[in-house]
């Protein structure tokens, strides 16, 4: 990782001035901006609306392998998997903080590939880039991003509100990011064993760019607004599907069908698992990270969206006391449980 080129050391600009030459040229696009990076704190203003924000930590070696995640990708991911959270509001995000702490290994070149991927996501979502921190760091690359945001008071989904009769939805496909990461661990290991041979990727781009470059649903926020739905909950898909209906269920007080058959799998997800000796369904339901979108609607508001490719409804809410439960293509019940990320399971 920039053994052969040439190499800045970061010191030789010193803090400030690593601040000032990675943001130079992000620019202020929202007026609730009043003062972004420059001073000791940002300064924003959202006159009535509810301000949502959230943080999200990526740690080397845990939330990331740099053996095969190129720089520019994860600075992009860094800042998708934040405003995720976001859109799981119901809300626009507008502006993030970015923290970086960096081993000795890494020249300059290695940040502004970094930073080149961060404002990629961020010219991209039309989001400010207001503040952050950098610091040496003696356990690897760590990146700490804080996410900003607004809805209208009326708008705001919690995960607490769905109903009972309920339709759960969910958006784009399942498991492509899990099945694209195990492609990615086989190809490593394949290196590490013999460095002499080139990684096998052909065919695979689909899942490969849903692990290392996802995309926040900015536009399912954007399309509910426009049907005229709010969510009675919402939450995106990070940690696998199970695990998200569970917290759905348990904030809601009640209980859940899914459906095999609805869930949303892409044919090369489902053919790839399939060649890796793995259950399509399981990734789908226990994968993680593909950062849809997964929320409860009212049966009333179902004309609304029934023709949309991009929703699929997967089952419905029940009461509490029928649990949660997915009903397979065989028409067997299989008790949800949540086997998805836990980051305290090392």
């Amino acid at each position: 990782m920039f053994e052969n080129k040439e190499r800045t050391d970061i010191a030789e600009l010193g803090e400030f001035g690593l601040i000032k030459h990675l943001t130079d040229q992000f620019k202020i696009k929202h007026e609730s901006s009043i003062k972004g990076i420059g001073d000791d704190a940002a300064v924003l203003n959202f006159e009535n609306k509810e301000v949502l924000i959230s943080t999200d930590l990526l740690l080397e070696g845990i939330h990331f392998d740099l053996a095969y995640v190129p720089l520019m990708h994860l600075g992009y991911k860094a800042i998708q998997v934040n405003l995720s959270d976001i859109y799981a509001m119901n809300g626009i995000a507008t502006q993030v903080t970015v923290s970086i702490g960096l081993s000795s290994k890494f020249p300059l070149e290695a940040v502004e590939e970094i930073y080149k991927g961060i404002q990629l996501a961020c010219d991209k979502f039309n989001i400010d880039l207001i503040g952050g921190d950098t610091s040496s760091s003696k356990q690897g690359l760590v990146i700490s991003v804080t996410s900003i945001g607004y809805a209208e008071k009326k708008d705001v989904v919690y995960r607490n509100g769905a109903g009972e009769g309920d339709l759960i939805c969910v958006t784009g496909d399942l498991g492509g990011a899990y099945v694209g990461l195990q492609i990615l661990e086989r190809e490593k290991q394949i290196f590490l064993e013999n460095p002499g041979i080139q990684p096998d990727l052909e065919g695979k781009d689909y899942i490969i760019e849903r692990q290392l470059k996802p995309e926040g649903r900015r536009d399912i926020v954007d399309l509910l607004a426009q049907m005229d739905i709010v969510p009675t909950a919402m939450i995106d898909v990070s940690d696998g599907l199970a695990s998200e209906v569970l917290h759905i269920c348990q904030q809601s007080e009640k209980g859940a069908t899914l459906y095999e058959d609805k869930l949303p799998i892409d044919p090369m997800t489902y053919e790839t698992a399939r060649e890796l000796g793995l259950d399509p369904t399981v990734c789908a339901l226990n994968g993680g990270e593909d950062y849809e979108l997964l929320f409860t609607i009212k049966q009333a508001d179902y004309d609304k969206l029934k023709h949309d490719v991009d929703i699929s409804i997967i089952g419905h809410i029940t009461d509490r006391n029928s649990g949660c439960k997915m009903i397979s293509k065989s028409n067997v019940v299989h008790e949800l449980k949540a086997q998805g990320w836990n980051a305290f399971k090392l």
